[in-house]
């Protein structure tokens, strides 16, 4: 597949056929892909649970919530401040499948990283390389998933989350995560959700913000 079209035909989904599996050969490929993104320190100091075990991804995902209540969706929007009628529909769709669309998946990857500074107090951007660089890596790994003809979603941790992950998956204390990595393959009644439109001409700056 033409990368242009990888690149357009990508899209995250939620509603994955639970039936559906992917072989260990094409998820070697897929991480392939993930590992030849840039690296900040030349080192690709990177690791990937990949977890194919229905028991162990149910183990993993006891932690995330089955779903929100109407009056708690509503809440979430207005706290976030999410006033855009299509955003506010790509989270009313996503926020209550966040269990489910792993519970489902063919595979869950966990993209890991050596962090030596407190990324979430860093003293300059210069110490967010690493998380910057794994990000890298983690797009790589979607395009790749869609060229294989798979989908993919990803989770951010949230509260203990992080702490949770790794008491499951007993990865070092070195490392950290920025996602969970769901692959799959898109349910037949899977909903497309509607993007917000942009206009390309005004997002492209030559020379000068003008």
């Amino acid at each position: 597949m033409d990368f242009y079209d990888v690149a357009a035909k990508r899209r995250t989904v939620r509603d994955f056929d639970p039936h559906a599996t992917i072989d260990a050969e094409t998820i070697q490929r897929i991480i392939s892909a993930g590992l030849q993104a840039p690296s900040n320190d030349h080192l690709r100091d990177w690791h990937f649970v990949v977890i194919r075990d229905k028991s162990v991804i149910l183990k993993l995902i006891e932690i995330i919530p089955k779903g929100i209540s109407d009056q708690d969706m509503e809440a979430l929007l207005e706290d976030w401040h999410l006033d855009d009628p299509v955003q506010q529909e790509c989270y009313r769709n996503a926020v209550p499948k966040q269990y489910r669309m792993f519970a489902d998946a063919s595979c869950v990857v966990v993209p890991l990283f050596r962090q030596r500074t407190d990324i979430l107090h860093p003293k300059d951007l210069s110490h967010l390389n690493g998380f910057a660089s794994i990000w890298c890596s983690i797009e790589n790994i979607l395009l790749a998933a869609t060229a294989e003809d798979y989908c993919c979603t990803l989770r951010i941790p949230l509260g203990n989350e992080e702490e949770w992950t790794r008491k499951v998956l007993r990865f070092p204390a070195e490392y950290r995560f920025p996602c969970i990595i769901a692959i799959g393959k898109k349910r037949a009644d899977a909903k497309e959700i509607q993007q917000k439109e942009y206009s390309m001409i005004e997002r492209i700056h030559y020379d000068r913000w003008e």
